[in-house]
């Protein structure tokens, strides 16, 4: 196990998992399943070893306990599960998607953290437009995932890997495959390449960056998504918001904190009784494309079972009953509630959704306290501030507010970049250190 010994090894298998979890589609639409499945074999030994070898980092107790409260009731919700064999997939990939997220956390610092998702995000958006532009000069028809049989056409929008609309005023999807992803993925790489050029002392590396920034950008701007535009606004404002209480302290700090609470209350008030034209200036429907159907199936069947739910599945499974007949849009069978919320009520009830709030709101706090608090550097000495230190709630932030239209937060990266702030945040930051 020497090799897991080695700073590059171990921060290019870093940059393949974060790729991996933010793009899986790329590996099961290139590779099949079993190819992914390969490669996620091969990152879970990964973080195992880094585990392994950084025992004296990290303990079971030294864990947040909202987390740890958290995989075990998934865990032992297949006791009632309505779909035994379901759960226990889904349960393995929670598992497995904590576990890598604990051995990150434990092992590389934020601003190691930060480089990875950077030279991922770059990988993402890169092949993305790469794509696009293939498909729309070379092929110059839309492309269906290679590996599965969709039989003869119409197929549905959402089958296609690209839609061939990079030059017709379409929504592009990229290596993804699907808009509302890469859009998210367009948006995280904003927060990432924004820190990063923040940070940047030498020339040549900001404008390289500003270079990718553009991208990052232009790829928001083509998936065109309500839900990333609300988020890219909530984005910016809690960053003005953690800039503005940087700079103060004492009463004006508690004077802001008071102005920020009515500013939020005041925009939830106007977003409650003006959603209809909010929508319309989108470019949204009143059913929010199918989800406010999809949600009152979800609602229904979560009040069968309100208090400890249906299980623990984390994406449903095509042939769990009674998920597979529960939410279809365009002919196409849904896989999420598309409502992080509403999933946790629907799969682990109230109780479920008591742990994992109380797992958000506590992870939420301690990111906030991280940004705007100077760490203490030595006894009696308060440290800088570093634009690393906003990574986690700019993260936390993009994830709430996607969280309202996608289930995204409680599955792959969602998870992931939630259980790393989660512990990260907790366990405080500490320097790189040999894993040995």
């Amino acid at each position: 196990m020497r090799f897991v010994e080695r700073p590059r090894f171990r921060f290019a298998l870093l940059t393949l998992a974060l790729f991996t979890i933010l793009a899986g589609d790329v590996w099961r639409y290139s590779l099949t399943w079993f190819g992914f499945a390969a490669i996620v074999v091969g990152v879970s030994v990964f973080s195992v070893l880094l585990l392994v070898r950084s025992r004296a980092r990290w303990s079971i107790g030294g864990l947040p306990y909202p987390l740890l409260a958290f995989v075990a009731l998934s865990t032992v919700s297949i006791l009632w599960s309505a779909y035994p064999s379901s759960s226990a997939v889904g349960i393995a990939a929670t598992l497995l998607t904590v576990l890598s997220a604990v051995a990150f956390a434990v092992t590389f610092d934020w601003s190691e953290i930060l480089r990875a998702l950077g030279v991922a995000l770059r990988f993402v958006i890169g092949l993305s437009f790469a794509f696009e532009l293939f498909v729309a000069l070379v092929l110059r028809r839309p492309v269906l995932p290679p590996w599965f049989d969709y039989g003869d056409g119409p197929h549905a929008k959402a089958l296609y890997w690209s839609r061939n609309v990079l030059f017709d005023d379409g929504k592009i999807q990229g290596v993804v495959g699907n808009s509302a992803l890469l859009g998210f993925l367009g948006l995280l790489a904003l927060i990432v390449f924004g820190i990063q050029l923040a940070g940047a002392t030498r020339r040549s590396v900001r404008w390289r960056t500003a270079v990718w920034l553009a991208l990052a950008a232009l790829t928001v701007f083509l998936t065109r998504s309500a839900t990333i535009t609300l988020a890219l606004v909530a984005v910016v404002v809690v960053t003005l918001a953690i800039l503005a209480i940087r700079r103060s302290s004492g009463r004006a700090r508690v004077g802001l904190y008071v102005v920020f609470g009515v500013v939020v209350a005041a925009l939830v008030v106007a977003a409650v009784t003006l959603s209809g034209p909010l929508l319309a200036l989108l470019g949204k429907s009143p059913d929010l494309t199918g989800r406010t159907d999809i949600w009152t199936s979800v609602i229904e069947l979560a009040q069968q079972r309100p208090v400890f739910g249906w299980g623990w599945v984390s994406y449903w499974t095509p042939w769990a009953e009674p998920l597979n007949t529960l939410a279809f849009e365009g002919g196409v069978q849904q896989f999420q509630a598309h409502n992080a919320w509403l999933d946790i009520w629907l799969q682990l009830g109230i109780v479920g959704l008591a742990v994992f709030g109380a797992l958000v709101a506590s992870t939420a706090v301690r990111a906030w306290l991280f940004a705007t608090d100077r760490r203490i550097t030595k006894p009696g000495t308060m440290g800088s501030y570093t634009v690393e230190s906003l990574l986690p709630v700019l993260i936390l932030t993009a994830l709430l507010v996607q969280s309202l239209a996608e289930s995204r937060l409680i599955i792959e990266y969602g998870l992931l970049l939630l259980v790393i702030a989660a512990v990260k945040t907790k366990s405080g930051e500490r320097p790189p250190t040999s894993v040995s």
